[in-house]
């Protein structure tokens, strides 16, 4: 693939995740290298990245994002219910709403879950500026969803399970300064016609000079 291709087609994969096929420890942690590469404040590097292929600890996180994912489905905030004035914009979230509940009910059963997450000197997240501190950690997770893309992996850009931080972080024995940025189903994709997704016009969300 083209850098622009891989760009433009490594899509959220939830209801074409292949949860009977094992995948390769090999292909994880070569695209945890390409993500390393990625760049953090002042070169700091204080992440980490907890590969969970254990399939009683894997059961233990799905049980928990299927309960925040129901609270979640049964909010207003939901995908399938927004933009429900427009037509063509609540078929798409019609169908990502759907493809949620589907992986609520199936993230137990993924193969691989990774969990990125960022150390910080103490148990309590700095006050100020936290797009910094985040962004010290989201690119190199963003170029870990490429890279498993390239590799012929599918992911899915999760959060749910952090209405239920404190429980995953039991279960995966983190200390206290280490905090979760999110869960990345990660499995072999079936079929593979993924193409660009309809977005907004570049019209209507760029801005010259001033707002």
């Amino acid at each position: 693939m083209t850098p622009e291709e891989l760009l433009t087609t490594t899509r959220t994969v939830r209801k074409r995740l292949d949860l009977t096929r094992p995948v390769p420890l090999e292909l994880v942690k070569h695209a945890l290298q390409v993500a390393l590469q990625a760049p953090s404040g002042s070169n700091t590097q204080r992440w980490h990245w907890l590969v969970i292929t254990d399939p009683g600890q894997r059961a233990e996180l799905g049980k928990l994002y299927q309960r925040a994912c129901r609270d979640y489905l049964d909010s207003p905030r939901a995908a399938g219910k927004l933009f429900a004035d427009d037509p063509q914009r609540s078929k798409v979230q019609k169908r990502v709403g759907s493809s949620v509940e589907y992986l609520a009910d199936r993230m137990g059963e993924v193969p691989v879950h990774v969990i990125p997450c960022l150390e910080t000197e103490s148990a309590e997240l700095p006050a100020g500026n936290q797009a910094g501190l985040w962004g010290n950690l989201l690119p190199a997770v963003w170029s870990y969803m490429l890279a498993a893309r390239a590799v012929t992996l599918g992911t899915a850009w999760t959060t749910l399970h952090l209405a239920y931080e404190k429980e995953a972080a039991e279960i995966l024995g983190l200390p206290e300064n280490v905090h979760q940025a999110a869960l990345i189903p990660t499995a072999f994709y079936t079929g593979d016609t993924f193409k660009p997704a309809a977005r907004q016009p570049l019209e209507e969300v760029m801005r010259l000079d001033r707002w």
